[in-house]
């Protein structure tokens, strides 16, 4: 099953001070022994919510536990000062602020990666073993075509739409693209359970992680009437309800974080499309029935 339909989109770029990998082998240097890796991330960082997503798929904890940080972050920079002994010991005077999520190695006190598609595929690839294949691995170019769709036609696509000042000719294009690739999902999703194959994988953490951050964060900066027509897509947000009740996405869903984080780092105007909630994201989550919002009453 192939995604090419989805897949024109430019690359995402991934800022990341550190690009590590897990090896299959000693010979590596970074390999995989359980317990000697640590995972330190935020939930209400959309990198920190995919990669935990992908570590309790795999049912990790045991493995490569995890650290959870603050939602807003306690330094002036916009780092964490709990991770600044890891910078430290991992770059001489590192200069950046000190981000997560980071896969650390507990052996040598040090940052393996901080490159969130890099971790994800590696706990997955190294430690899955008999685990759910979340990297197929005839679907590693599906994968990619995803999170370049998600990265640009969505997020990228919300966030130039959604944008104070600028060139308005500009805003009303991104946000077409956003809503031709709304559309696109709703009709790939119309005959699938799944994004690319008949069982979860890496696609659907990408894109339920983007629907996610799509109603709880750049709503607030879209009128009402974009907002209508993202809850217009009844197939897609379905499907991310759907996720929603699954254990080991909606238990990681911290939506008072996603909104302390947001408020703390936005410099945008609230727009009219703050009042326009599309999903019960908690509701779902924990498995109670839904308030009406927008998306569900279609």
């Amino acid at each position: 099953m192939s995604v090419a339909p989805l897949a024109a989109h430019s690359s995402a770029q991934h800022a990341a001070a550190f690009h590590g990998r897990i090896g299959p082998d000693a010979r590596s240097g970074h390999y995989a022994v359980p317990r000697r890796y640590r995972l330190h991330l935020s939930t209400a960082c959309p990198d920190g919510l995919r990669v935990a997503v992908t570590h309790s798929l795999l049912g990790l904890d045991d493995i490569c536990p995890a650290v959870h940080l603050p939602a807003v972050p306690d330094c002036p920079d916009g780092g964490h000062t709990v991770l600044r002994p890891l910078y430290d010991a991992s770059a001489h005077r590192y200069p950046g602020p000190a981000l997560g999520p980071v896969l650390s190695d507990d052996w040598s006190g040090r940052i393996v990666s901080t490159h969130a598609p890099d971790i994800a595929r590696d706990l997955a690839r190294h430690f899955g073993g008999d685990r759910p294949q979340l990297y197929p691995c005839d679907a590693e170019s599906e994968i990619d075509a995803v999170a370049r769709m998600c990265a640009q036609g969505i997020e990228g696509a919300a966030q130039h739409a959604g944008s104070a000042g600028g060139d308005e000719e500009e805003r009303a294009a991104a946000a077409e693209q956003l809503m031709e690739t709304l559309d696109a999902l709703e009709h790939w999703l119309a005959e699938r359970e799944y994004v690319i194959r008949d069982h979860l994988t890496a696609a659907d953490v990408e894109l339920w992680v983007t629907l996610v951050q799509l109603d709880t964060v750049h709503r607030y900066h879209l009128d009402a009437a974009a907002v209508q027509r993202i809850a217009g897509h009844p197939t897609l947000w379905a499907y991310a309800r759907r996720l929603a009740a699954h254990p080991a996405f909606g238990t990681h869903l911290d939506l008072d974080g996603i909104a302390r984080r947001h408020h703390a780092r936005c410099q945008g105007l609230e727009a009219a499309g703050a009042a326009v909630q599309i999903v019960d994201w908690a509701a779902h989550a924990d498995g109670a029935p839904s308030s009406p919002s927008q998306a569900d009453r279609r």
